[in-house]
């Protein structure tokens, strides 16, 4: 996105951002594949280099996962681009966020309310390996993949700190097998 983007463009893309926020259900993170159809694969905002980094960017960044999307903006429009679209994806999530979790709270014994928290797992679960495949499948080379399999196991079935599998994974980066 650039600063002679048309409002039209604008409008689009942000509609888009205000919808993936209510469908980000686990975080920004669980819908970064549809942010990457959108602002890599329809519109040419970033490439596929600028998403990946943005990524990483925000992960090794303290604070929220969600700084990711302001990464995004700013590569994309520069800051303007970083307050828009981190706006788009965080007003409509939160409100929902605030109302449903105080009508939840009053009704929280009422078995569609618990059926309804139990249910969102997998789609989380869904979200989240959606992402992944996306960020696996731009890197060349079949080592990551190896690495990323591994550590998804390691999570799955046993209790290795999550600290420790990204000390692991960036030893494994700085001797130079990724």
């Amino acid at each position: 996105m650039t600063e002679a983007m048309p409002a039209s463009d604008w409008l689009i893309l942000l509609g888009h951002f205000l919808l993936l926020s209510l469908l980000s259900i686990g975080g920004a993170i669980t819908v970064a594949s549809d942010m990457h159809r959108v602002m890599v694969d329809q519109m040419g905002l970033i490439t596929d280099a600028q998403f990946s980094a943005s990524i990483a960017i925000a992960q090794a960044s303290p604070g929220p996962n969600v700084l990711f999307v302001a990464v995004m903006g700013y590569q994309a429009a520069g800051i303007a681009g970083a307050v828009a679209i981190l706006t788009a994806i965080m007003l409509p999530s939160t409100t929902l966020a605030l109302l449903a979790a105080r009508w939840g709270q009053a009704r929280r014994h009422w078995l569609s309310v618990r059926a309804l928290k139990a249910g969102m797992a997998p789609l989380v679960v869904g979200l989240l390996m959606a992402t992944g495949w996306i960020l696996a499948t731009a890197i060349e080379g079949w080592h990551h993949l190896v690495l990323t399999v591994m550590a998804a196991l390691l999570v799955w079935k046993t209790r290795v700190h999550l600290l420790l599998l990204i000390a692991a994974g960036a030893v494994i980066g700085a001797i130079g097998w990724i």
